[in-house]
């Protein structure tokens, strides 16, 4: 990606952490890349496609985070360590991050293409929560799971995000929410191990 397109997308989610999809138009976004408005219709074709473009790169972030060796490790360890990797991805890219999960609004529909690349985050998702069930789990089980997890990191991720946060004194968010999710963690495998010695 060249300097140009960058300098956008980095306006684009600076803006967007300002004042949601309402601080975005083509007009502010050029002012704060320091770019004319005809350069960013020529690298994106406008404001739908700088949207879809953080979309995308958000969805990314996050199959990055979960990507990793993951041999020599328990299925809890993998888990811990794809949740710590998401608390960072949400704290280094908060614009994206309000993007993906929910900020946006009727203003902007992720197109077909970026609707795919959330899919395949969760099917990563989904992959790596997989290794907390049974090899004969079935779809449904690894979907409840999956979505489970995700719903939590969320939670907590959210919840650091909003304003409200700075009416508790919690020491560091993220570490007691990687500790309740343990916590979760330990109870699926206790089910399935109990099951399995049935």
């Amino acid at each position: 990606m060249n300097i140009a397109k960058r300098k956008i997308l980095q306006a684009a989610s600076e803006l967007f952490l300002e004042g949601g999809i309402a601080a975005l138009s083509v007009r502010s976004i050029a002012k704060h890349a320091g770019v004319s408005t005809i350069g960013i219709y020529s690298h994106f074709q406008g404001k739908e496609g700088i949207l879809d473009e953080l979309y995308i790169q958000g969805f990314e972030l996050v199959m990055q985070a979960m990507d990793f060796e993951q041999h020599d490790l328990s299925p809890k360890e993998v888990m811990r360590r794809g949740i710590r990797g998401y608390f960072a991805m949400a704290e280094a890219h908060e614009g994206h991050y309000r993007l993906i999960f929910g900020e946006n609004d009727s203003r902007y529909t992720p197109s077909e293409e970026a609707k795919a690349v959330a899919e395949k985050a969760f099917g990563q998702l989904l992959k790596v929560t997989a290794l907390l069930l049974p090899d004969d789990a079935n779809m449904a089980l690894k979907h409840k799971n999956a979505l489970e997890i995700w719903a939590f990191v969320h939670g907590y991720v959210s919840l650091k995000h909003h304003a409200v946060a700075s009416i508790f004194e919690t020491p560091d968010w993220y570490v007691m929410a990687e500790d309740a999710l343990c916590m979760h963690i330990d109870a699926i495998l206790a089910t399935h191990t109990h099951l399995n010695s049935e």
